[in-house]
């Protein structure tokens, strides 16, 4: 079967035969799960694509991350997001009583961690990293392992967070936009979901009628945006959104919880011009829109939808201490001292290149937002300062 090649017209290159069995084995599994049971959600079927035991993209052991891999996340660029990332957590970890604790879900490479642990000037009494994947583990392990031993014994590795509540800091860095989204679309009789189906011998959409959770979680959306959807219009929804941050944030007694990612607020997530929704695909550092294609091998996203961070957030009992995006980040925390106290003219060219890439808004400056959300803090972490953009949260399409 062909179920995991890519269709005419989309040229994408073809992986080592052992790879490609790993996907083809995955396809068929999947395409199993459609015959016993009928069309599945595309949340289902993003959950396999990424999570699948052995054989999804991130627990099979292939190497995601880099120059050599499928992406490039703000900390393969250099240290200079780690160093304003430090200087943030260090102003936190300054206004706590006593040792504090940081938690990052989903680790990556354990590259963030690394520059992180390097340096910050107060270091956290442990650093937990919340990572269910043995392969992902053992990337993150050997990326540590440059650190002198009077750090490692800081890190520690948990399959959840902490029965324990603990003071400190939350990084989820490039995590929210794994979560599994349903898609749905308007048709000329209301809201369908977008499901997925075995099509001769490929996987392929088809629209059904929503689940109630996808129904309500809808009826909920066009509420807030303050005008309904153009027949045609289709998108995600991230159902899990609330409950992961829920889990990951309810041992925080006192600290901040520090979200990057890409992403929207609501008003500009469902714009008219993004009617074909904002679900990407990475494969060797290609992007495209066919999630389809090598399952297993294939990253798959969708944009983070910031207003419904800020509303999970509330319900937690979280307070929104920040909105801004990763350019102004990293001017309110000046990144720029870095190029300047540079002793080398090479050095300065390098640190520039990279301070450009962060900062620019046709590289990263613009698509990635950080977002702030504290318990029990007295003031709102100063990244926020030059450019606080939470306004842009609570606006709906409607107003503008």
């Amino acid at each position: 079967m062909r179920m995991n090649r890519p269709p005419a017209g989309l040229e994408l290159p073809t992986p080592p035969a052992p790879l490609a069995r790993l996907s083809q084995q995955l396809g068929h599994r999947i395409a199993d799960d459609i015959r016993r049971s009928g069309p599945v959600s595309f949340e289902h079927y993003m959950r396999m694509a990424l999570y699948e035991p052995g054989l999804g993209y991130y627990v099979n052991g292939l190497h995601k991350f880099g120059a050599s891999g499928d992406f490039v996340t703000a900390p393969e660029q250099g240290k200079l997001f780690a160093g304003a990332l430090a200087r943030q957590v260090d102003e936190i970890a300054r206004s706590l009583t006593g040792d504090y604790l940081i938690m990052e879900p989903g680790a990556g490479s354990g590259a963030l961690a690394r520059d992180l642990l390097s340096t910050l000037s107060h270091r956290p009494q442990r650093y937990l990293i919340l990572e269910t994947s043995a392969a992902l583990r053992a990337v993150q392990r050997e990326t540590l392992s440059e650190l002198p031993d009077e750090v490692l014994q800081r890190i520690e590795w948990i399959d959840a967070p902490p029965d324990q509540p603990f003071d400190g800091v939350i990084i989820a860095n490039e995590v929210a936009d794994a979560l599994p989204v349903a898609v749905f679309s308007i048709g000329k009789d209301g809201l369908q979901e977008r499901c997925v189906r075995v099509h001769g011998d490929r996987l392929g959409w088809v629209d059904q009628t929503p689940r109630p959770r996808l129904a309500g979680a809808f009826a909920d959306l066009q509420e807030r945006l303050g005008k309904q959807l153009a027949v045609g219009y289709s998108s995600e929804i991230c159902l899990d959104l609330p409950a992961w941050l829920e889990t990951i944030s309810r041992p925080l007694r006192t600290g901040t919880v520090l979200l990057i990612d890409y992403g929207y607020p609501r008003s500009e997530y469902y714009l008219p011009e993004r009617s074909a929704g904002t679900l990407v695909c990475h494969y060797r550092h290609r992007a495209h829109f066919d999630p389809f294609v090598w399952p297993g091998l294939t990253d798959l996203s969708a944009f983070v939808d910031f207003s419904a961070v800020a509303d999970a957030g509330a319900r937690c009992g979280l307070e929104l201490a920040g909105f801004t995006t990763q350019a102004d980040f990293m001017v309110a925390m000046d990144a720029h001292e870095a190029i300047e106290a540079a002793t080398d003219e090479a050095t300065r060219m390098r640190l520039a290149g990279e301070l450009k890439r962060l900062i620019m808004p046709g590289e990263m400056g613009e698509k990635f937002k950080l977002l702030g959300l504290c318990r029990g803090m007295e003031k709102p972490p100063s990244g926020f300062a030059f450019s606080d953009q939470r306004h842009r949260l609570q606006a709906s399409s409607a107003a503008l």
